[in-house]
């Protein structure tokens, strides 16, 4: 055999497994920087999801108070207009959120529910509005079915923002999640 063949085979095969190494290393990298990338918009939607638990949690409470006649309806006009405004700042930071594939849904579905916690809060508004105005008859009446739809309106919007943090947050895929028109299987 000639002295350059017992040299090149050995150095093929070197120059062979490099490659394979540096591939395999490739792809590694690939998959550790996607894996990066989801856990840092899982974070972001948890921190987000967990912000706006706390501030629709302080607004739901305090429209609650005017709900049961606790408070006057007056006195929650700040906290209102605070509520619309975390919600504006939030639904602008919730269009920011970029990540894997499931993102786009992700940030829609927040989006969406922010607006209705928006929408909630101003029928609270109106209801709270009406009920400084008149304190009886058709009016409180509808000022009272206002401040209840927005009341559970917000409430529902929060629960949603929660349950769709707790989702991507658990890595559920979409047909696996579970609604709420759904049973689960027994």
């Amino acid at each position: 055999m000639p002295t350059w063949l017992t040299l090149a085979l050995p150095l093929a095969a070197f120059v062979l497994l490099v490659l394979l190494f540096g591939l395999i290393l490739r792809r590694t990298g690939r998959i550790a920087g996607m894996t990066r990338e989801r856990d840092r918009f899982r974070k972001s939607v948890e921190d987000l999801s967990s912000r706006i638990d706390t501030s629709l949690g302080g607004v739901i409470e305090r429209i609650d108070a005017v709900r049961r006649h606790q408070v006057p309806p007056e006195s929650i006009s700040d906290n209102l207009a605070a509520g619309r405004d975390a919600v504006v700042r939030y639904e602008e930071e919730a269009s920011k959120l970029h990540g894997p594939v499931p993102a786009d849904e992700v940030r829609a579905a927040l989006m969406a529910e922010l607006e209705r916690a928006g929408r909630a809060l101003e029928m609270v508004a109106h209801g709270c509005d009406l009920l400084a105005a008149s304190r009886s008859g058709y009016n409180e009446l509808e000022a009272q079915t206002a401040v209840k739809r927005g009341y559970l309106n917000a409430l529902h919007a929060r629960e949603a923002i929660a349950r769709h943090a707790a989702d991507l947050a658990s890595g559920r895929a979409i047909d696996e999640r579970r609604w709420m028109s759904t049973r689960p299987n027994e």
